[in-house]
Formats: C-alpha cells, structure tokens, sequence
C-alpha cells in the first residue's frame, strides 16, 4: 500500500513540488499507522508498525526515516556527540531535519548528485574545506559509489579535527572487496554490486583495512539483532574512524 502510494505520487506529482509538501503527505497517509506499540525516535510518532519495504527494512511513514538513519541517531545521543561542528553526506531529511534544530551544532548537510536537500555540494574526493574543522561526519551509503575510495577517505581523515570522529556505513559482504573498474553499465554494476549506481562491494574488514590505511583507527559496532524493537531497529555494522 505505502509504495504503491509512493510510487503513483513520485508519477504525478513534480519532485519539486513533492519535495517542499513532502512532511504534509506524509502526515496523512501515517494517520492509518498511529497506534502505540511502536515509535520512530526521530520524530516521536507512535504507531502500530512500521512500513515493510521491499528490501526488508523498516520505514517510518511519518518522516521517511530508515532503520539505520534510527539506530544512527540513537547512537550519537548515547555517545553525546552531537555538538560542535558536523558534515553530513547525503543526509536523509528525517534526521537532517532533527539535527538542524540542535542550538549547539553548526550542521553542514552535503549532497552532490542532487538526490537529497543540502546546503553544501562537496565532492568527497576533495572537500571544500580546511583541514581539522569538523567535530564529527557522518558517511552512510556514499564510499561504495566513489570510484576514488581512498582519495574520499584522505579527505575524511584531513577535515576531522584531533580527536574527531567519523561514522561509516556501507552495504557489506563476507570475504573480501569486490570490485571492478571495467563494469560501468547500470545494469551490469547492479547485479555485480547490487544497486546500479554502486562501484563496489565491501567487506567489513576490507573497509577497516582502508580506512586505517589513511590514518584512521577504527572502531566496528555490530547489531545483530533487534536491540530496541520499540524503534523498528534491523542487525546491521557501523564503522567509525577517529582520528
């Protein structure tokens, strides 16, 4: 029902448009999932369940947010980080929305395929920034559609101030990276890495491996199961770089 719905407004209704109503559409179709079983952390709505995507996760029909963008924001209260100076790629509006309303933070929201609603357009393969000026990234889904991974990671490492930190989540895969430069048609890259625009896939290890390789020390969190299943959270891994 949630993607059919999704599917005909994205038809119908000029992204533009769709885009500045975005919170209001989705205020009425979340009326038919209030309940008080469960609860997006991001925007507080209680509700019966959550949204069962096609990939499986779970979505919240109020702000749109996915599991991880949940479990993501659920860490960086615990850990009490969410202050001082923050980049953040390709930022889901659920939670770019939440963090823009933290009087302490000075919130860089990047995005440079035009995909998502940001301040900055940087290319991560040379950000636009001085060295040692952000308290905390945040890269989720972005490294594994970089062909120059390393170079993206450099610059991570060089804009995070001493002590900084970055968090990093990619699709991952046992073994080691799979990757190869001479795919590069969307229907080929999709069934090689598993989404059309993706150049790569990681492994955990490999991604430690070359994060460290630039200068990282790397912390890996793993979720097995659903840790907090009020928040509709999925296993999942999370790396994070400090520098």
């Amino acid at each position: 029902m949630y993607t059919s719905l999704k599917r005909i407004a994205k038809l119908i209704v000029p992204k533009q448009l769709l885009q500045k109503n975005e919170f209001f559409f989705r205020k009425l179709v979340s009326l038919r999932y209030k309940g008080d079983k469960y609860q997006c952390n991001i925007c507080h709505f209680n509700l019966n369940r959550f949204v069962n995507l096609d990939d499986h996760d779970l979505l919240c029909p109020n702000c749109g947010s996915r599991s991880r963008t949940r479990r993501l924001y659920k860490l960086l209260n615990e850990a009490n980080i969410l202050k001082g100076t923050i980049l953040h790629f390709s930022p889901p509006r659920s939670l770019s929305e939440r963090l823009r309303k933290i009087e302490d933070i000075s919130y860089y929201s990047s995005d440079y395929e035009n995909e998502f609603i940001a301040d900055y357009s940087y290319d991560i393969t040379a950000i636009d920034s001085e060295s040692n000026f952000f308290d905390l990234v945040i890269c989720y889904h972005v490294l594994e559609h970089i062909n120059e991974d390393l170079k993206a990671m450099s610059e991570l490492y060089r804009v995070l101030k001493p002590n900084g930190i970055c968090y990093i989540q990619t699709p991952f895969k046992n073994g080691n990276i799979y990757e190869d430069t001479s795919i590069t048609s969307e229907d080929a890259r999709k069934t090689a890495f598993g989404q059309e625009d993706h150049v790569r896939i990681y492994s955990i290890k490999g991604l430690q491996n070359r994060l460290e390789s630039v200068g990282f020390r790397v912390e890996i969190m793993t979720f097995e199961n659903n840790s907090s299943e009020t928040f509709g959270l999925k296993p999942e891994t999370i790396l994070i770089g400090k520098k």
